[in-house]
């Protein structure tokens, strides 16, 4: 039954104020749990000094930040580095060059991570589209019973910016909670959310060289392939806010990869999938 519960559904965490934190830095101290941020950067100058300040203001124990920049020609590396000097031991940089791509830069910060010692690993954007106050909440999800957390816009207490233009709004809510869903039969109502958590257990069984999508792509392959392989995965309920500063990187080409993309999962995936329901089952 347990194993069932693992396989089926998502379970939604309500947001319970600061007292996140005490639990958290209680858990911390009893399990000696190192937790690293990762954060890939490319053009986001403007908001990394900013990001780094607000994560760190959340005075959250054993904490490690992680910026991973695509070789950015507006000179966010060397910010990056300027940080990591004001604060040595607490915030690292590593630097890419070449093939560029946030697959690439992802899965080596995720690496990175792991080969630093973190027993839980935190993705998010730098443009503040995945806003601080949500990390404890998150942080809560995988310390307890859920192998990954998203944060979600669309289970109930997410929200997007409400200046969004209602075609994107439209889109977007149909791509996660119709188009994904259902192709996928996947219980996930957030898959394209970048905004997650995962115990180091995931990262390890998880095969991340094999993932083979860029972009919203590979959030929702990541995703997928988690729960094909029986993780628990669990929704906390965000406010999706548009960047202030900076700007996009999200192109047609980035959402056009996305669909085509998931048409694809589903059969490159079956036999893992009919193994994990056979474990299962046993």
């Amino acid at each position: 039954m347990i194993a069932d519960l693992h396989r089926t559904g998502t379970t939604v965490k309500p947001l319970q104020g600061r007292s996140h934190f005490s639990r958290l830095s209680t858990f911390l101290r009893e399990q000696s749990v190192r937790i690293f941020i990762v954060i890939p950067t490319y053009n986001e100058v403007e908001n990394l000094h900013l990001l780094v300040d607000a994560i760190l203001e959340l005075a959250i124990p054993d904490l490690g930040i992680l910026i991973v920049d695509d070789d950015s020609p507006d000179g966010t590396g060397r910010l990056a580095d300027e940080l990591a000097s004001q604060h040595l031991g607490v915030v690292r940089v590593l630097h890419r060059q070449g093939d560029k791509g946030f697959r690439k830069s992802l899965v080596a910060g995720l690496s990175e991570a792991m080969n630093l010692g973190a027993e839980i690993i935190l993705q998010m954007d730098a443009d503040f589209s995945h806003p601080p106050q949500y990390i404890a909440s998150l942080l809560d999800c995988v310390q307890g019973e859920a192998d990954v957390a998203i944060g979600s816009r669309y289970v109930p207490g997410g929200s997007t910016a409400a200046d969004w233009h209602p075609l994107r709004r439209a889109l977007s809510r149909f791509a996660n909670q119709v188009y994904v869903r259902s192709f996928l039969r996947m219980p996930i109502c957030d898959a394209t959310g970048g905004f997650r958590a995962y115990k180091r257990s995931v990262l390890t069984g998880l095969g991340m060289a094999e993932i083979r999508s860029n972009g919203y792509s590979f959030q929702v392959e990541s995703i997928y392939r988690c729960f094909c392989l029986g993780y628990r995965i669990e929704e906390v309920p965000i406010h999706f806010p548009d960047r202030i500063r900076g700007t996009s990187k999200m192109n047609w080409q980035i959402a056009l990869e996305a669909a085509w993309r998931v048409l694809l999962l589903r059969w490159r995936y079956r036999s893992l999938r009919q193994k994990s329901q056979t474990d299962v089952s046993a």
